[in-house]
């Protein structure tokens, strides 16, 4: 082992478990005084570059319907995907192992969905956002350094946020041609959630790229995004496109 062979190699060449050698390798550097550092590829600790788009992506994601758990012993990102729809999954999937390969990724299937989970302490140094209690409780606002991510790449965000907390829909109305009414159809893009900081920032992203978009209360709450208008609808999917 201190040559560097992997646990799982050692545990299979003796025929024992490979908790038994991890222990083993724990109570050796206990006894050469050695403090272990889990190696880790986080480009905010090791200053590696990031891949800037992927990045963009999965903070969207995150800020829509992903999570961290950051606790002794238990440190991982969870994204929540519609488990009908198998190409937003892939792309959670790898966005994450984009952003930071070395963290072993794994699904999860529950009802009516699947959680994308990566598994490393250092997400919460990628998504500072992190905090004890729901989103839409406290404050969001993003760092400097994530800013400028987004404003590097902002259909990237924007795409993330309407994979999580967005759609694209067919709206219909009626009016009266020729005398005789007759029904309309047209596309339509939503992102809804309850936190005002994350709407302001898919608001405000939207501006900078052209969409026109208005607010809809839902009651009292406006707490959904509207793309209604045409010309900002076929901007959308142009770069967005419905979730599949």
């Amino acid at each position: 082992m201190r040559r560097g062979v992997a646990n799982r190699t050692v545990a299979e060449h003796f025929g024992v478990p490979r908790g038994t050698v991890g222990w083993w390798r724990h109570q050796d550097r206990k006894h050469r005084g050695e403090t272990y550092e889990r190696p880790t590829d986080c480009p905010r600790c090791t200053g590696r570059e990031i891949d800037e788009r992927a990045y963009a992506y999965l903070l969207g994601l995150y800020l829509g319907d992903g999570h961290i758990i950051s606790k002794y012993k238990q440190h991982h990102l969870s994204v929540f995907c519609d488990a009908s729809r198998p190409g937003l999954i892939n792309a959670a999937e790898a966005a994450m192992r984009q952003v930071m390969p070395q963290p072993k990724v794994g699904r999860r299937q529950k009802k009516g969905c699947v959680e994308v989970k990566s598994y490393t302490l250092h997400w919460t140094c990628l998504f500072p956002q992190h905090g004890p209690g729901k989103k839409h409780d406290r404050r969001i606002a993003l760092e400097d350094w994530q800013q400028e991510i987004v404003d590097a790449h902002p259909w990237e965000f924007i795409r993330g946020l309407i994979h999580s907390d967005g759609c694209r829909i067919t709206n219909w109305t009626t009016r009266m041609v020729g005398g005789e009414r007759k029904r309309y159809e047209y596309p339509r893009y939503f992102f809804t959630n309850k936190s005002d900081d994350i709407r302001r920032l898919c608001t405000d992203t939207l501006t900078k790229v052209g969409v026109r978009w208005t607010v809809l209360a839902r009651g009292s709450d406006p707490f959904n995004v509207s793309i209604a208008r045409k010309e900002s609808v076929a901007l959308m999917d142009t770069h967005i496109g419905p979730k599949h």
